[in-house]
Formats: structure tokens, sequence, C-alpha cells
């Protein structure tokens, strides 16, 4: 599987890369590619290391000449995260990622492609392995469970890593250098309701909301992009006040930090309003569509009747509180930096919508680069449903990365970037959240960047990654590790 992969260059990283395709690694389920780093580092004799919560440390001595460098780490995250369409079948604890290559992207079949943080990833095992590349000492860190809570950063201990020089592989944009990312945290509402029986004279109808591109919610919150939850609850609020709809079950997105791309629930409608209904709903569908004809062409609103009837619906005074709630909960940009031109300062997103047994839990995930903004939107968040009655829980978020405008590592790699393809990298802060916020907290005066190959429609099935800037970021690395200055 993937032989394709193989024919590309620069050839040590692809063949990695592959090989990472075949082993699943979901967020905290890491065990069979933590067993592939062990096998490898037994394989190359190595040293590694692993940490309390799972992180995987491997070192590796300079290169004859260069033993006087500074030690750089290289840092990368092992799992992914794992988003399919609705029509694939695929197990992401057992199966492999099944890629092709098109245009020049390389991309998986019906599923996230995994190449965030997979390339990064791939690139420490390719240095690792191959003894002619110039280095100074590096260590190779590779964290677990980013995508769902930054656990393996936030477990790091001091004195498990002695360089004091980071380069982060786990951007996204080629010709971007990151020196500062936003903060986040999660809020997680758990409504109670009530069942009640089916009423008489009514029709059940399954109402969905999919062929939305989904994406990172931090990478892509600015684009305009539709959310599934927000969509389909719109639909539901106006059939709830239009035509009496009664809620049986509700569902939508799925991880915390990716724009929910597919929603569905099921309603009862009476019997009475039915023509009404679904000329309305189907008017509302159509404009709604037309509001995203830009961002989302694919976007499909369906309303399909079922013959088969729910157990129960939700009791009608907890059906308002949910969808009052869903309606008045922001999603989105909420302001963009007064210091720096188009940059998102703080956003929220509305991940997803689940019921379990008698409640509905909500997910949402917050970010900003200001620390008191990123605490005032979750508590606008929850606010909007405290007043449905509703738990609310904050997580304990993590910390942004402040730019340092002195950092000599920026230097070089602008430098590097620089003499390699004469043209200038653009330097920035990114939206979403870095793994570098969490390290320099944990050691501070660490120096920072952050790079990375061109990934696209990262956290949905639509990922893919640009083949030409894998050739462009390799190069890159192993010409900022050739120039590490001496120790002082």
């Amino acid at each position: 599987m993937n032989e394709e992969l193989l024919v590309l260059k620069p050839s040590g990283i692809w063949k990695y890369f592959r090989e990472i395709l075949e082993i699943p690694r979901p967020s905290k389920h890491e065990e069979k590619i933590v067993a592939y780093l062990l096998a490898f580092a037994a394989k190359h004799k190595l040293d590694i290391e692993r940490d309390k919560v799972g992180n995987v440390l491997i070192r590796k001595p300079a290169y004859r000449g260069f033993e006087d460098r500074k030690t750089v780490i290289l840092q990368s995250h092992i799992d992914m995260v794992c988003e399919k369409n609705s029509d694939k079948t695929h197990d992401f604890h057992n199966d492999p990622i099944d890629t092709f290559i098109e245009d020049g992207w390389v991309k998986a079949k019906g599923t996230t492609l995994g190449a965030d943080d997979g390339i990064g990833v791939a690139a420490q095992l390719a240095i690792l392995s191959d003894n002619s590349i110039q280095h100074g000492p590096i260590e190779c860190l590779f964290t677990v469970d980013e995508e769902t809570g930054l656990t393996g950063a936030f477990g790091l201990e001091p004195g498990f890593l002695k360089g004091n020089i980071l380069l982060n592989l786990d951007s996204e944009d080629e010709g971007e250098l990151f020196i500062g990312c936003a903060g986040g945290k999660d809020t997680v509402i758990h409504i109670p309701f009530e069942k009640t029986k089916v009423p008489e004279s009514h029709l059940t109808y399954k109402v969905s909301v999919t062929g939305l591109k989904g994406g990172h919610s931090g990478d892509d919150i600015h684009k305009g992009l539709g959310n599934a939850n927000k969509i389909l609850n719109r639909l539901l609020w106006r059939a709830d006040r239009d035509f009496d709809i009664r809620l049986s079950h509700i569902e939508g997105g799925n991880l915390r930090n990716a724009i929910a791309r597919e929603a569905y629930a099921i309603i009862l409608v009476p019997e009475t309003h039915q023509l009404n209904f679904d000329i309305a709903l189907s008017v509302l569908g159509s404009q709604i569509k037309n509001e995203y004809n830009i961002t989302e062409p694919q976007l499909s609103i369906q309303m399909m009747a079922m013959s088969e009837k729910p157990g129960f619906v939700v009791e009608l005074d907890d059906q308002k509180k949910l969808l009052n709630s869903l309606y008045a909960c922001p999603h989105g940009v909420i302001a963009y930096s007064q210091s720096i031109q188009g940059f998102v300062e703080t956003s929220t997103n509305l991940a997803s919508v689940r019921m379990h047994d008698e409640q509905w839990e909500i997910t949402t995930s917050q970010r900003s680069s200001v620390e008191s903004a990123k605490d005032d939107i979750a508590f606008m968040v929850a606010s909007c449903f405290y007043l449905a009655g509703a738990a609310v829980k904050h997580g304990n978020g993590y910390p942004g990365w402040a730019p340092n405008p002195n950092s000599a590592i920026r230097e070089l790699t602008e430098k590097s970037y620089l003499i390699l393809f004469h043209e200038q990298p653009q330097v920035k802060a990114i939206h979403a959240g870095l793994e570098c916020g969490l390290i320099g907290d944990k050691y501070p005066g660490m120096d920072m960047i952050s790079y990375g190959p061109t990934i696209k429609g990262a956290h949905s099935p639509d990922e893919r990654l640009n083949i030409e800037t894998v050739t462009r970021f390799w190069e890159l690395t192993l010409e900022i590790l050739r120039n590490i200055p001496a120790k002082n």
C-alpha cells in the first residue's frame, strides 16, 4: 500500500512517511507508533527515553567535526486527527491510511491523511537514520496526544530535554516561519433533558447538513467556512418556532479543534404542518446555501421523511433551552489583532453536540493571543448555556507563545531560507495552538521556531500534503542544522 510514495524525493523522508501511514495512531492511542519508535532506536543503536506521560526522546550524537555545536531539539507530535467521510469505512485503530497522488499533492482516500504531524515525524526519523547529514548533537522529541489536549507537552518535566534550541516541525504553510501562537482552552457543557412519549399525528424527518469543508479551528477559523452545528440548529430553531416540531435526536461535529463538517437531527412534525414545513425549510435551506456559495460550494441540506418513529422526544422546555442556547452560542472570529493587521486575536469553535442518556454534551474551544480575552470569550460561551441551566466546565487551557524579537534561531532560519531559495520568508504568529507555548513555559529561555511544508485541509478528509514543499522543508531543516553555532 502507498507504494507510489517511494518514488518521491527526498527518498528518506518519504520512506518514513509511508511507514508511518501504515501505523494507526489516534490521539490517546499511540502505543503502536511508540513501539515503532522503540524498534527504530534499537535498530539504529540510538539512545531512547520515555517520560511519565509517554513522550519519546531519541538522542543522536554529532556528526564528526560538529561536536562543539549547540544541541538542537527537533519536535513533532505522533498522534493524528481521525476524521472520515460518512460514507467511508475505516477503523483508525487498526487500518492504515490509504493514499493517492493528484496534481502534486498527496491525499488520503476519504480520511484525514495524518501529514499533521506525520511529515514532521518522518523528517526526524530520516535525519536520525542518515549518518551523512551534518549536524551537532540532536534530540528528537516525539510528543503524544497533541490533537486532543496537548497532554504530552503538558506532561514534560524539567531536565528531560538538554538542548535550548527547538525546531517545531508542525506548521502548515511553507515559506512562513512562526515565532508565536495563541493560547487556548476548552469549554464543555452538559444540559440535562427529560424524555417524553412521541406525540400522535406527527411525521418523522431526518434533517442533515453535509458537504462542508471542515478544517482546523485555528488555521481556518477566519475563512468564512460553515459550521454544521450552527447551520443545523438554525434550521431546527426556525422549525421549532414556526411548526411546533419535536426533537428526538441531534448530533454533529467531532473533535474540539475541528470545525464541524456534518450534523443531523431526528425530528417530528405535526401532520397539519407538513406541506408548509417542507416548503419553508427548503426555502431557508436554499438561502443558507446561497450565503455560503463561495466558501462552501458543496454544502448539502437535506430533509428526508422516515417511516420508523423514534422511541421518544425531548420534553418541550428542554428542547427550547437547547435550541436557544446553540443559536446564541458564538462561533468564529471574535476579534482581530489591533497591532498585527489581519491576524486573528480571539476566536471560538462550536465543535460538537452529542446526546448521552438524558443529557446533551456540547464541546467548544476558545483561542486567543491575549490571555484575558481568552477567558472573556470562554465566559461568554458559558453564559449562553448557564441561561439554560447547564453545567459548564472549563479546561485548564494552554499558554500562548510570545514572539521573541531577539531570537537567534529565527535569524538563522530566515538567513538559511534566503540562501536556499533566494526569497525572504514571512515571519509571523499563528492563531492555532502550538506545543511551543507549553514547552517554553516548561523550559524558560528555550529559543524556538516553527515551520513545515504546505498542508491544506488539516483535520478534515480534505487534508493534503504538497509534494514540492516537502523538498524545501527538508532542505531548510538540513541547512539550519548545518549552521547551528558552536557552544559559548
